[in-house]
């Protein structure tokens, strides 16, 4: 064969070989690459809005947390308040209740003095009457010597 000839025929099978990969071969894989380009862009853009709703969400989160931070802060604070204002009212209350049972513990203590000074007069009233009887050696009435025996009591 000549040489020719040989480069001749490869020449046109070579042709019939880039139509038919043109034709039958080409496109497909240019559809296949082209609709991964198009999932590859998609997955890429939804990437971006996802990031970008992301950041968004972030911030939302980050304002409801200083919110619910000051609202914390502002409740504790009030709730400090009223702690403060229970145990003032409460220590108040024990002042006045304290107060009040000093002041009955005061006047039960003079009550009881004036009692044990009351039946103290009366001793000494009879203890007098006894010694007069001694020294007098004689009877001393008590009804009859009433004024006598009051003014001493008052005396003592």
């Amino acid at each position: 064969m000549n040489i020719n000839a040989t480069l001749f025929l490869q020449a046109v099978v070579f042709a019939i070989l880039v139509w038919f990969t043109m034709k039958f071969v080409w496109p497909p894989i240019t559809k296949a690459l082209d609709e991964r380009a198009q999932k590859i862009a998609d997955g890429l853009a939804a990437a971006d809005k996802a990031k970008a709703e992301l950041a968004n969400a972030n911030k939302r989160v980050e304002a409801e947390l200083a919110t619910s931070r000051n609202e914390t802060a502002v409740r504790l604070a009030d709730a400090e308040r009223r702690a403060q204002g229970i145990i003032e009212e409460a220590k108040a209350r024990a002042t006045e209740e304290g107060n009040k049972i000093i002041a009955a513990a005061k006047a039960e203590a003079e009550q009881q003095t004036a009692k044990a000074r009351e039946a103290l007069r009366e001793q000494v009233a009879v203890l007098a009457v006894k010694g007069a009887e001694q020294i007098l050696r004689k009877e001393v009435n008590a009804g009859v010597h009433a004024d006598l025996l009051n003014r001493l009591k008052t005396e003592l």
